[in-house]
């Protein structure tokens, strides 16, 4: 027999290291001798797309397009620190740090632009397409190589992110800025002959602040979900006496595409006020309720509630029967 039922849950997540951990970023911006743009960072892109976003971001400061950009990360030998990709933090932390980099190289292009066209003030100037214009006046402009055929122009920023340390005593403080908020509803079929479970159908609704690129917050819920399941459903290691049985994907399992649901995503953008054009990082929210969502319809559709997971057929097996041995004691 297969039966089925519903199940939600919701988390809020602090990013960023938090209680109190020093968490800075800093980022490097340069206009060469031939007007290129150069963007410097430690940043290291682990397939959360902060290439992508820190692009997108210096380029609308700048005014240019984001193939304009040439990033440069993960060398320790040009970049400068940017911490870990770890704590959902990236696209806050650094990001703070690339926008506040751009900002400050888009002031110093502008200032140098006042002296070039002869203005009393930056006042007015805009930067589009590698030109400095002056906004009343389009004609009156000059381009990116003429400001910097002397000298290169490099600027360096950082970003340092709000939190302090919980007092032990009283248990106050403010560990983390910011937060960000994930709910998922799902719902599953059990097949109580086999213990089979299957996610069928799956909802996310994933705040975000601002959404610097929604196709690639897209894909990061898919893959948060999908591990999520992995998480609740069939990874296991199979620890033994400090030896670890499941050490191959032989018989360590995965979800594959055919284990994951089509997924319905819901982003919601309520911008954060400190944070890069509003943004929030979202890499590790998006895997956290998976599990317990659907642990929740497991126990909507069998009555069951399982505290031990992955919850595979064998432990489904088990406990259905034993749930019919207690009924009939």
């Amino acid at each position: 027999m297969k039966k089925r039922g519903k199940g939600i849950a919701a988390v809020y997540y602090g990013t960023g290291y938090g209680n109190g951990f020093p968490d800075v970023s800093r980022a490097r911006a340069e206009i060469s001798k031939d007007g290129k743009i150069f963007i410097y960072i430690g940043a290291t892109e682990v397939g959360q797309g902060a290439k992508t976003i820190f692009c997108q971001m210096a380029a609308e400061i700048l005014g240019v397009e984001t193939q304009d950009i040439h990033f440069v990360c993960e060398d320790t030998s040009q970049t400068p620190d940017a911490g870990t990709a770890a704590a959902s933090r990236q696209t806050y932390n650094s990001g703070n740090a690339v926008k506040k980099a751009a900002e400050s190289l888009s002031q110093r292009l502008m200032e140098k632009a006042q002296n070039h066209l002869q203005l009393n003030s930056t006042h007015g100037l805009k930067l589009e397409n590698h030109w400095v214009y002056l906004e009343d006046f389009p004609k009156k402009r000059v381009h990116f190589k003429e400001l910097v055929k002397e000298d290169t122009l490099i600027v360096e920023e950082t970003f340092t992110a709000q939190t302090v340390e919980m007092d032990e005593e009283t248990g106050e403080g403010a560990p983390y800025w910011p937060y960000t908020f994930c709910c998922y509803g799902v719902e599953v079929e059990v097949d109580t002959e086999t213990g089979e479970i299957h996610v069928i159908h799956g909802v996310c609704a994933q705040d975000v602040g601002k959404a610097i690129n929604p196709e690639l917050i897209e894909g990061q819920i898919d893959g948060g979900f999908a591990m999520g399941l992995g998480y609740g459903l069939m990874e296991n290691i199979g620890l033994s006496k400090g030896e670890i049985k499941h050490n191959r994907f032989a018989n360590y399992l995965i979800p594959t595409a055919l284990d994951v649901p089509e997924l319905e995503k819901i982003i919601v953008e309520d911008p954060s006020s400190t944070g890069p054009f509003g943004a929030k990082g979202i890499g590790e929210p998006v895997m956290i309720p998976a599990a317990p969502a659907i642990l929740n319809a497991i126990y909507d559709a069998i009555g069951i509630r399982f505290y031990e997971i992955p919850v595979t057929p064998e432990r489904v097996l088990i406990a259905i029967k034993e749930a019919q041995k207690e009924g009939k004691e």
